[in-house]
């Protein structure tokens, strides 16, 4: 498989690129974009061909799950099998930001993506590029990081093309990227349960849920 890379402004990407991106997406392909958040890999949830293309491609463990972007509240309410009080106010609080939430898989996810669990990891990125490709696509995207399982997310287009090539299928470079990683949330039990830490200290989730 050959890599392509295609450079971009990630504030205002090209609407040839998010084209291109996007046709590639649609056809099962695993496309490399910049976000807040480092380097993240997309491709199409429900296309379980794809899916798999995805794990292989990072050496990932397939009992792991595959977390998604989405283009907003009402999206991800549609992709939960329950909506709570405590996922509308964190959503509402940090989104579009650095913040995934775990919630219930509605029984449209693919199993697969939940890495078997049930359980799906969602976020709505500040990242131009991937609200553009979301809204072209009228789709969730596969969005896990950027890198070979256990190395770390690579913090440009070049340095992922560098480390993923031959094993994706596109790169849309919009330069260095080397923002904190998104903290994790898991509110699918009665206790809210801090994941991972990254943009959004545990603090201030604590304060936020405090209220509900």
């Amino acid at each position: 498989m050959a890599t392509d890379l295609i450079e971009i402004q990630a504030d205002a990407p090209a609407p040839e690129a998010i084209e291109r991106a996007a046709l590639a997406v649609a056809r099962g392909k695993i496309v490399a974009i910049p976000t807040e958040a480092r380097y993240t890999l997309v491709a199409d949830p429900f296309n379980l061909r794809a899916v798999s293309r995805v794990f292989r491609a990072k050496g990932r463990d397939e009992i792991r799950s595959l977390p998604l972007l989405v283009g907003g509240l009402m999206m991800a309410e549609e992709l939960a099998s329950e909506v709570s009080a405590r996922f509308r106010i964190l959503a509402r609080h940090y989104w579009p930001g650095p913040l995934t939430i775990i919630v219930p898989a509605a029984a449209k996810v693919p199993l697969k993506v939940t890495g078997n669990s049930g359980r799906l990891a969602m976020r709505q990125s500040r990242s131009k590029v991937a609200a553009a490709l979301i809204e072209r696509l009228g789709q969730p995207l596969i969005a896990t990081s950027a890198n070979l399982s256990g190395q770390p997310t690579c913090a440009s287009g070049i340095d992922v093309f560098g480390t993923m090539d031959g094993r994706i299928d596109l790169v849309l470079d919009g330069g260095a990227s080397d923002g904190p990683g998104p903290t994790t949330v898991d509110i699918t039990e009665p206790y809210w349960r801090l994941i991972k830490e990254g943009a959004v200290p545990e603090k201030d989730l604590a304060e936020i849920l405090h209220r509900t």
